[in-house]
């Protein structure tokens, strides 16, 4: 929603909405000229807009102070601005679409976003249809689709089956916390019946996949895949780890799939490397390519992506680098733009701002981590250990529960703090791997993180691999400090070129701090309460916030870490802040019970 005062953009309409600046297509000062230039705007969701009552009294001309709460424009600066006004309301131009007559309802300002070059926008009747499309996609999801989709989740679900049939394939490259996901699965479900579909994602991630299609879509069948016989029907969604497709692509090559869905696609960026070749090689009509990484950078790693989902698009590397890679790394504004130009049919990549108006405060998102084999064997062996050692009572049965927790909870943090190996830290703990990647992530987006962890070591180890991974000094926040090391962490953090990670101990930093530069929250491990760890997130989401904060929380399957989350769920986690009252109730369960709630749940 913006205003128009006769000669030019005014004040976005007030106490309305979230504020943005826009570029918009405008007319200029010359007669019958279109420029596109940055507009004040408040942004709303099309269920807001919808419902907007809007009046029909227009501005004095020229008078920016006297704002309109409806967008306005005309083709020529002298004409008198058009209002959109009840009378020409959503639900009257939904009701023209649907008798299919012409759309002129419309103000040219309502769908004046430039392409990526500034030569066009997007006509009117294209941009109702897609708003009605988008409704549509919705509906037909409302009974199927357990989630309440937002806009432009609905929107991406339907982008992406426009994409597929179009051009063989897509790119979503949405921003982190905004639902990839969520929206992979909902186009899943759309294509569950042409037959069974495949997705590929980090080896982490393979539990994850499996738990949030039966969550979400529990009519889809989740086959989390590690080589053997592979039979899959309309219906079946075959997940694997990227590791078995590099080793077992051929088996998966055999097969026609409906659908293949790449997570965390940066993963094939490497265009000559044996996984993308597997990549290349699966055989389907629709291929996804699903990342958080921005489009605009690493432009031969894009284009393998592209190659990917788009080879008819995106055929020659060569012409690809000449045309684009080479002359925008020397700085070429409008080879930028022909490149933004020429994705833009097959890559939909929207930042939080954008949909701003459609998203909460907080954006929750629980990760189910898989263990690896490292952390299966060292788990199951500590396990047995202590039931062989026996749990004791009375006192002792408290602090002997209270050591085998802590060993199992730590094996999921990274094996190595339980055996000492910490020589190499990467690949041998699944939940270290997916930290790794939401923090590349987040470097990226230059979206400064927050780790929380109980644990002192596993925070001097989340250090030291952040500085060996990335050449990122991460300060750590713990009850070691005194209160000057402790000021003076904050303070850095939170000014401008503060580091882009701080790693905080939750009992240290749980309350009492300001940290509204971060944008994004990751419980690395599980507290019995959830209060604590909510304490803990609002240090980044408190008075002062200016964004979205996206709080992501970390818990290794199979093990006791999702006994705690089912807590969490059930609402019925202990109100104590402290771990004691946790230990103590799992104390007072007699062994077979104890042992049930630790021991891995392999059938998951």
């Amino acid at each position: 929603m913006w205003t128009w005062t006769g000669h030019g953009p005014g004040r976005a309409p007030a106490d309305l909405g979230d504020r943005e600046t826009l570029a918009l297509a405008l007319p200029t000062g010359s007669r019958g000229a279109i420029e596109v230039v940055d507009v004040d705007c408040a942004l709303i969701s099309p269920a807001e807009l919808a419902a907007l009552e809007l009046g029909d009294e227009l501005p004095a001309a020229g008078s920016p102070d006297r704002p309109h709460s409806a967008p306005m424009a005309s083709a020529e600066p002298s004409a008198t601005p058009r209002p959109l006004h009840a009378g020409s309301s959503l639900r009257a131009w939904r009701t023209v679409l649907r008798r299919g007559e012409p759309v002129d309802a419309l103000p040219i300002a309502a769908h004046a976003v430039p392409d990526a070059v500034g030569t066009a926008i997007v006509s009117a009747d294209r941009a109702l249809r897609t708003l009605l499309d988008t409704e549509a996609v919705a509906a037909d999801l409302a009974t199927t689709l357990h989630a309440d989709l937002r806009p432009y989740q609905a929107r991406g679900i339907g982008w992406l089956t426009e994409t597929t049939e179009a051009y063989g394939g897509a790119v979503l490259a949405d921003e982190m916390g905004l639902g990839k996901t969520v929206q992979a699965i909902g186009f899943l479900l759309a294509r569950a019946a042409a037959g069974a579909q495949l997705v590929v994602c980090p080896t982490s991630l393979v539990g994850n996949w499996a738990h949030e299609i039966t969550r979400f879509a529990p009519e889809l069948r989740p086959i989390s895949w590690r080589g053997g016989e592979l039979a899959a029907a309309p219906g079946d969604i075959v997940v694997v780890g990227y590791p078995m497709l590099r080793l077992h692509g051929h088996l998966l090559a055999e097969q026609d799939w409906a659908t293949a869905v790449f997570d965390e696609a940066q993963a094939l960026k490497n265009p000559r490397t044996q996984l993308a070749k597997a990549a290349r090689a699966l055989t389907s009509p629709a291929k996804v390519a699903l990342t958080g990484t921005p489009v605009e950078n690493h432009l031969e790693e894009l284009w393998a992506l592209l190659h990917l989902v788009a080879p008819r698009l995106f055929a020659h590397r060569g012409q690809f680098r000449r045309r684009f890679v080479r002359p925008i790394q020397e700085g070429s504004a409008a080879a930028a733009a022909r490149l933004r130009a020429t994705i833009e049919p097959v890559v939909l990549a929207r930042k939080k701002f954008q949909v701003a108006a459609a998203l909460p405060a907080k954006i929750h998102t629980d990760l189910l981590c898989d263990l690896t084999a490292e952390q299966e064997k060292l788990y199951d062996q500590l396990l047995e250990r202590a039931i062989d050692d026996g749990f004791g009572s009375g006192a002792q049965r408290q602090s002997r529960v209270l050591a085998a927790l802590t060993a199992l909870k730590q094996v999921c943090n990274h094996p190595g703090l339980i055996t000492g190996d910490l020589a190499e830290l990467p690949g041998r703990s699944g939940k270290l791997d997916l930290c790794t990647d939401i923090v590349a992530t987040n470097l990226e987006t230059d979206s400064p993180t927050l780790i929380f962890t109980q644990y002192r070591q596993t925070g001097e180890l989340l250090v030291r691999h952040l500085a060996e991974q990335f050449g990122v000094t991460a300060p750590f926040f713990h009850g070691g400090l005194n209160q000057d090391q402790r000021a003076a962490i904050v303070r850095d953090f939170q000014s401008a070129d503060g580091p882009p990670v701080l790693v905080l101990s939750l009992r240290a930093a749980g309350t009492g701090l300001t940290l509204t530069r971060a944008a994004d929250v990751v419980h690395f491990d599980r507290w019995w309460n959830p209060a604590v760890e909510a304490q803990a997130s609002d240090r980044a989401h408190r008075i002062g916030q200016t964004r979205t904060v996206t709080i992501t929380t970390l818990t290794s399957g199979t093990t006791v870490e999702e006994h705690i989350a089912g807590m969490h769920d059930r609402k019925s986690a202990l109100t104590d802040l402290s771990d004691s009252a946790g230990i103590a109730a799992l104390a007072r369960l007699d062994d077979d019970q104890l042992v049930e709630i630790l021991r891995r749940k392999r059938e998951n």
